[in-house]
């Protein structure tokens, strides 16, 4: 459930645009006394005074200057859905109505939703209405953008190439929507809300519990949401709204969409168990790691690439793995009870080092350092307990450079 309603929120930015309701009501072609009942329920459901009335117009107050800021971000996504629409109907001769039909959140809901569940009697359950309110709210905004959202496929309702483009805008229109309560409560120095991270293995098992941690120590009220999917899936999902940030090691990406900052350098190494054959050697070579299996990350992970191009530097063949997993527990259990070998970040096996099961063994690999970091979608406006989770990131990175 949305506290914040897209229609109340459209008046009150032309209000604020305009400096006065009676101005205002002349570019949305409303009833003035209904353009002052949308911001007064702006401000009941945020709790929050967002103008002071003045004989000269209304001013915003602390609080309406950050939800105009998260207004105007929504407002330019929902006119570029619609600019976009008016391009394509030049082709097809359709017709696209008003920005009006988009200013509906359980719209842009339902059609999320939908692009993600591909299956309309899904969507209705999850938003606790029935199939026919749902298929109604997306033949609703099909019709006012002239275009088909959705195809009916084998695979269930699949984005068309449009829908899937708008898709995206709806999504950060909506996280934009969600964050404006958080904006309001920062403002009396309170922090809460949901923060959603893309957790890259490098980051998962000393960096983010111990910034998790610290984080919830000083804000109580936050709660924090960790994904683990692939890479690719974590870009998509970040570039849609629907993460916040992504942590971890970093790889090449669109420039013109991400921004990455570096937190620290990585190193992986050469681990195995504790009392394996190869710990009573002071230092080793590569003819040493000969006749022993692997357990190694998935073909294709950037670590395993930087593996094969350090062996063929050396002139050698990359090691075979007997096995090859992206999970730290199962990786994990093959070292401790075997005599395997893997290569991988020192920071991902910490505790286990730490308690003396697995040993980073005396082998040099230079070129496998890797820059672990921070990827936000750019111009991002995240929340303050978004902000405050990477500060803490941050500073912990600092620390252990």
């Amino acid at each position: 459930m949305f506290l914040v309603s897209l229609r109340h929120l459209h008046a009150f930015n032309a209000v604020a645009a305009s400096g006065g309701i009676r101005r205002s009501s002349e570019s949305l072609y409303r009833a003035s006394s209904a353009i002052a009942r949308s911001v007064a329920a702006l401000e009941g459901s945020l709790d929050a005074q967002l103008f002071e009335r003045k004989g000269r117009g209304m001013l915003l107050t602390a609080a309406g200057d950050v939800v105009r800021k998260r207004a105007e971000r929504i407002e330019a996504e929902l006119h570029a859905v619609r600019e976009e629409a008016m391009r394509l109907r030049d082709r097809n001769d359709a017709k696209v109505g008003g920005i009006e039909a988009l200013l509906n959140e359980r719209r842009l809901q339902a059609t999320t939703l939908l692009a993600e569940m591909h299956h309309m009697p899904s969507v209705a359950h999850a938003m606790g209405v029935s199939q026919s309110a749902v298929s109604q709210a997306i033949a609703r905004l099909e019709d006012m953008l002239g275009q088909p959202l959705f195809l009916r496929t084998a695979h269930g309702m699949v984005p068309t190439d449009a829908g899937r483009r708008w898709t995206e805008s709806f999504e950060r229109v909506l996280s934009e929507l969600r964050h404006i309560p958080e904006d309001i409560a920062a403002l009396a120095g309170v922090v809460l809300g949901v923060v959603t991270m893309g957790a890259l293995p490098l980051a998962r098992s000393q960096l983010l519990p111990t910034a998790i941690a610290s984080v919830l120590k000083r804000h109580p009220q936050l709660h924090i949401r960790s994904l683990e999917s692939p890479y690719e899936e974590l870009t998509a999902s970040l570039l849609s709204g629907r993460i916040d940030f992504i942590v971890g090691a970093q790889r090449a990406g669109a420039a013109d969409v991400f921004e990455s900052r570096s937190l620290f350098q990585d190193k992986a190494a050469l681990v195995a168990r504790s009392g394996h054959p190869l710990t009573r050697r002071s230092k080793l070579t590569l003819q040493d790691l000969r006749g022993y299996p692997w357990v190694l990350s998935r073909s294709g992970t950037p670590l395993r690439e930087s593996l094969v191009q350090f062996f063929e530097r050396q002139g050698e063949a990359a090691p075979s793995p007997a096995v090859e997993t992206g999970d730290l527990a199962l990786l994990r259990g093959l070292l401790v009870s075997s005599d395997m070998l893997t290569v991988l970040s020192a920071h991902q096996l910490h505790h286990e080092v730490q308690t003396g099961q697995l040993v980073v063994l005396p082998f040099e690999m230079p070129g496998m350092e890797r820059s672990i970091g921070i990827t936000t979608r750019k111009n991002a406006h995240l929340s303050p307990g978004a902000y405050a989770l990477l500060a803490e990131i941050e500073a912990i990175s600092a620390r252990w450079r």
